[in-house]
């Protein structure tokens, strides 16, 4: 009988196929990687202004950092800082020392590979900047040759002086060993608000930098190192192929 053999011949076939492609979808499955996202406090300081102390004369000033990271993307943060700039211009002669404070948030836009903790940062910050500016000297301009322009120098002090502004930064940042962070950022500054002295200009607010008679705006920067200090960690899951 013929049918006999056709019919072992086609179940083994069944059977072979089968084996086969259950083999297959076992080669086939889905592995978690564990991801170690680290939260915690990171302070640091600025680099620039102790580097900008160093070579630039009638300037001193320091600033230290720190921030929080709050959600996956979101840190709050912190600047504290003193500055002390001589201001010299042909009409003027000026000193000012004070000390501001910066708070508000960065979030992270960059997308970390597995094991990473980088940062391309975009951040907002409200500044606060409390000083006083002595007035060393300044001449009194006139266009009459009988009365020749006059320097004046009287010392006078102007303290309990205080200026407002709203900040945005965008920065980048990169673990370049366990914990310790490079980073550099660059600031765009509006003014709010500032007291200034009677019959003189506000020429430098510490934290805000320079000042412009005709626009609200300043610019700044920043380059610091920072450690990070891990207060708990969360694990989060990356599914895997893996054949």
């Amino acid at each position: 009988m013929k049918i006999a053999p056709i019919l072992l011949c086609c179940i083994n076939l069944f059977c072979g196929t089968h084996s086969f492609v259950a083999q297959e979808s076992s080669n086939i499955s889905t592995d978690t990687v564990p991801k170690i996202e680290k939260f915690g406090i990171r302070v640091g300081v600025d680099l620039a202004k102790p580097l900008r102390t160093l070579i630039e004369d009638g300037y001193s000033g320091f600033e230290i950092m720190g921030d929080f990271r709050v959600t996956k993307k979101f840190y709050a943060a912190i600047e504290l800082g003193n500055e002390k700039k001589d201001w010299d211009e042909p009409y003027i002669s000026s000193k000012t020392s004070g000390s501001y404070a910066k708070i508000g948030f960065d979030y992270n836009a960059y997308e970390n590979w597995l094991g990473m903790q980088n940062a391309i940062t975009l951040g907002l910050r409200y500044g606060f900047s409390t000083f006083k500016q002595e007035l060393l000297s300044y001449r009194v301009y006139t266009d009459n040759p009988a009365f020749p322009t006059e320097t004046i120098f009287a010392p006078q002090e102007y303290s309990g002086l205080n200026a407002h502004w709203a900040e945005f930064i965008l920065g980048i940042k990169t673990e370049i060993v366990n914990n310790l962070y490079l980073s550099l950022n660059v600031q765009l500054k509006r003014k709010i608000s500032e007291t200034e002295p009677e019959n003189f200009a506000n020429l430098y607010i510490p934290g805000f930098n320079r000042t412009y008679y005709y626009s609200e705006f300043g610019v700044g920067y920043g380059y610091s190192i920072s450690y990070l200090i891990p207060i708990f960690k969360k694990t989060a899951s990356q599914p895997s192929k893996v054949e």
